[in-house]
C-alpha cells in the first residue's frame, strides 16, 4: 500500500565557489572585496567590441585541485561555451562557461548523517565568470536599480551534485562538508556574506501511488540563499509545500513546468519568479576567442600530491591514531588543519591525547572564539600548554589550571612562572599531605563532633580547610581517603 511507504525528499544543490584569484578569470582586473562600485571593471569584462579574453591559469589549477579532491574525473579535452542570456548585469549578454566538455565530472563528497556515512555524487565541476550585480531598492519608494560591475567576469567554480540529498539536514552536512574541504585546500574563502559561496537548491517531493508506482512533484530551484540555515528552512518549506499542493491536485502537478523560486527569508516563504530555463534556452555554442585546454596524463596524481591530507582523511587518521571519539574528532577537523595541528603537538609533547584534546577542545576552543581568533595567531603555543598539562598530571586542580592558563594567556609566561606567580607550590607529597589533614581534623572540633554524631556532611568543612591550605593542588580523591582515615580515628 502507498501508505507503508514514506514520501521521499529529492535533493540536488548546485553551488558557486569564487576562487582565490587576485584577477578576473579572462581579464587583469581585481577580484577584491569591497572594492567602489564598477571600480574594477576594464574594455574586455564589460564587454566592449574588438577586445580578447585571456585564461587565468591559476584559476585553472585552483579548479584542477578541487576536482582532484572532490574525486572527480579530469577531461582529457575541455573547451569554454558561451551561454547567451540577457539581464542588466551581464554586459556582453553572455556568459562564457562550460557546456557538454567540462574539465571534470562523475565526483562524490561523503557526509555524516544520523544513518552513517553517505556517499553524494557530483554531476560536473566546471569553471565559469560570474556576472555583475543588482543592487535594487528595497525601501519600497521605487529608486532605480543600479548595477555594480566589480564581480563581472570573477572566476567560479561551479559544483553540481546529483540529487542525492535526502533532507535539509543533508543538504547543510554536505554544503559543511564542501566549505570545510575548499577552504582547507586553498581553492576558495567560502565567504557567503561576501558572495564568494552561493547555493541554489533543487528540491521535489516522490509520493508513493496505490498501484505501487511513484509520483514525482515538479522541481523547483530555490534562489536568494544566503545562509546554509536559510537553505535549511527554503529546503524543509519547500518540500511542505510541494507535498501540500499534491494533496490538492493530485497528478495534475505533473502538468506544471519546472519553476525558479526565490527564498523570502523574513516571511520564511519561497516566491515563484518565472519558468525554469532549459539548455536549449541559453543557445550555448563554443566559444571562439579561447582555445581549448588539454591536461597533461598524470596532472591528478601531481595535484593529489600537493594537495596533502583532506578533511575526511585526517578524522580517520585522528580516530585510529589517537582513540578519540567521533565527536571530537568531528569538532577538531572542523576547526582546520592547523587546529587539528595544534592538538597533535600538545598530545605529542605531554602524551595524554584525551588530556589535550579536552583543554583544546574546550579551553581553547572557547578563548579563540572568545578572541575572535585563529589558532595561527593564538600567542600560547602547543608546548606551554603542555607543560601546563604536565603541571596538572601532577597533582593541580582543574580549576587551578585553569588560573593558570588565564595567567599564561594574559602575560606569556611559562606554566612554572604563572604558578610562581599566583603562589601556587607544587602538589605536597602524600606524608606532608596526611599531616595538613591531621591539623585541620584538631582546628575543627565542632566538625568532627557533627561527623561523629551522623552529621556526615559536616566533614566537607574540613576538607575545604585542607583545600585551601593546599591552594587547590591536592587531588581531591587523596585528601578524601586520607580524612576519612583520619576521622575513624578521632
Amino acid at each position: 500500500m502507498a501508505e507503508d511507504r514514506p514520501c521521499r525528499i529529492v535533493i540536488g544543490l548546485e553551488t558557486h565557489v569564487q576562487l582565490l584569484t587576485r584577477t578576473k578569470l579572462f581579464c587583469g582586473c581585481s577580484t577584491r572585496f569591497g572594492l567602489p562600485p564598477n571600480s574594477a571593471t576594464c574594455p574586455v569584462c564589460i564587454g566592449l567590441p574588438g577586445v580578447l579574453p585571456v585564461m587565468n591559469r591559476r584559476a585553472f589549477d585552483l579548479a584542477l585541485r578541487a576536482a582532484v579532491a572532490l574525486n572527480c574525473r579530469l577531461a582529457d579535452f575541455t573547451k569554454w561555451d558561451r551561454k547567451n542570456y540577457y539581464y542588466p548585469d551581464l554586459p556582453k549578454n553572455y556568459q562564457i562557461s562550460q557546456y557538454d566538455l567540462p574539465f571534470s565530472s562523475d565526483g562524490w563528497l561523503e557526509i555524516d548523517t544520523p544513518a552513517g556515512r553517505k556517499r553524494v555524487g557530483l554531476i560536473r565541476v566546471h569553471l565559469e565568470e560570474d556576472a555583475g550585480k543588482m543592487l535594487h531598492d528595497e525601501s519600497g519608494g521605487g529608486k532605480d536599480s543600479l548595477v555594480d560591475l566589480n564581480r563581472a567576469g570573477t572566476p567560479l567554480l561551479e559544483i553540481v551534485s546529483k540529487p542525492d540529498l535526502s533532507s535539509p539536514e543533508e543538504a547543510r552536512a554536505y554544503l559543511d562538508e564542501l566549505r570545510l574541504l575548499l577552504r582547507e585546500i586553498e581553492v576558495s574563502d567560502c565567504e557567503m556574506q561576501e558572495g564568494s559561496l552561493r547555493v541554489d537548491a533543487n528540491v521535489n517531493v516522490h509520493v508513493p501511488q496505490p498501484d505501487g508506482g511513484v509520483a514525482a512533484t515538479p522541481i523547483v530551484e530555490v534562489k536568494n540563499l544566503n545562509s546554509f540555515r536559510a537553505v535549511e528552512r527554503a529546503l524543509a518549506y519547500e518540500a511542505r509545500r510541494q507535498y501540500e499542493q499534491f494533496q490538492r491536485d493530485g497528478l495534475r502537478m505533473g502538468q506544471v513546468d519546472k519553476t525558479t523560486a526565490g527564498w523570502d527569508d523574513g516571511r520564511g516563504v519561497t516566491v515563484v519568479q518565472r519558468r525554469k530555463e532549459e539548455a536549449s534556452d541559453y543557445r550555448y555554442f563554443p566559444e571562439p576567442d579561447l582555445v581549448p585546454v588539454t591536461v597533461a596524463a598524470g596532472t591528478a596524481e601531481r595535484v593529489r600530491r600537493e594537495t596533502g591530507e583532506l578533511p575526511s582523511e585526517l578524522r580517520v587518521r585522528l580516530a585510529g591514531q589517537y582513540g578519540l571519539k567521533a565527536y571530537d574528532v568531528g569538532v577538531l577537523t572542523a576547526q582546520g588543519r592547523a587546529f587539528a595541528a595544534y592538538f597533535e603537538d600538545v598530545a605529542r609533547r605531554c602524551g595524554d591525547a584525551k588530556a589535550a584534546a579536552n583543554w583544546v577542545l574546550n579551553k581553547v576552543l572557547a578563548t579563540l572564539k572568545q578572541r575572535k581568533e585563529d589558532i595561527r595567531a593564538f600567542p600560547m603555543t602547543s608546548e606551554r600548554l603542555a607543560e601546563l598539562l604536565a603541571a596538572q598530571k601532577e597533582g593541580l586542580t582543574k580549576q587551578m589550571a585553569e588560573e593558570v592558563f588565564d595567567r599564561m594567556l594574559a602575560t606569556g609566561a611559562t606554566a612554572r612562572q604563572a604558578l610562581d606567580a599566583l603562589g601556587v607550590k607544587p602538589p605536597a607529597g602524600e606524608g606532608e599531605l596526611a599531616e595538613i589533614v591531621r591539623q585541620a581534623v584538631a582546628a575543627n572540633p565542632k566538625a568532627v563532633a557533627d561527623f561523629k554524631k551522623g552529621k556526615t556532611a559536616a566533614a566537607q568543612a574540613i576538607f575545604g580547610a585542607v583545600m585551601r591550605e593546599t591552594r587547590g593542588t591536592a587531588k581531591a580523591d587523596v585528601v578524601r581517603k586520607l580524612l576519612d582515615e583520619e576521622l575513624a580515628k578521632a
